[in-house]
């Protein structure tokens, strides 16, 4: 069953961390985006819809991982941290922030949980690898809290949304991918210390 989610301008700002004064990005259809809470897709469509009495372009984004569509009003789209999917470069970067050692975080779960969700709603690829890695790193050494649990699941969810794209990649590969290489980077964490 496929989720249709409508973010109304007005709503919009209350759930996403708004970007100030981000310099509009122009999108067309089939161009592979990322929406920050809800990870990588594709632009299906450009329509003006009128939505609580007002008339807006919006962007329809199929999210592939999760079955969802989103619409987002284009003239927000920026603030909203919608952004292209990430290049060959970049994918690199990613893939060496998984790779490094945990950076600093609280000792109290529930300040790390919300100094990680707060990390998660920047929509930075770089931020929510740094959360997928310490999360990853923390899970391995001590486990998770049942929260902490469900944003690890999230955050690689998003993260390898946009690899899929990024590495032209299925969603299954992806997901394997990332599994595979946070599992090998943390066994050897374990040889180093040893």
């Amino acid at each position: 069953m496929q989720r249709r989610t409508v973010i109304p301008q007005a709503t919009m700002e209350q759930d996403v961390e708004v970007k100030p004064s981000v310099p509009p990005i122009k999108y067309k259809v089939g161009d592979k985006v990322v929406y920050p809470q809800h990870g990588a897709g594709k632009v299906l469509k450009k329509e003006r819809k009128e939505v609580l009495g007002e008339k807006h372009e919006y962007l329809t984004i199929k999210i592939l991982h999760n079955d969802m569509t989103v619409m987002v009003p284009t003239e927000s789209a920026g603030r909203a941290g919608l952004r292209r999917v990430i290049g060959e470069r970049d994918v690199k970067r990613v893939l060496s922030v998984l790779k490094d050692d945990i950076s600093q975080m609280p000792k109290n779960w529930n300040r790390r949980f919300k100094h990680n969700r707060d990390k998660m709603k920047t929509g930075d690829v770089f931020e929510l690898s740094e959360v997928v890695r310490n999360l990853a790193i923390r899970d391995f050494q001590k486990g998770l809290s049942t929260g902490e649990k469900q944003m690890f699941t999230r955050a690689k969810k998003i993260l390898s949304s946009e690899l899929m794209y990024a590495l032209d990649i299925e969603d299954e590969e992806a997901e394997e991918y990332l599994d595979n290489l946070l599992e090998e980077t943390n066994e050897g964490r374990v040889v180093a210390a040893n």
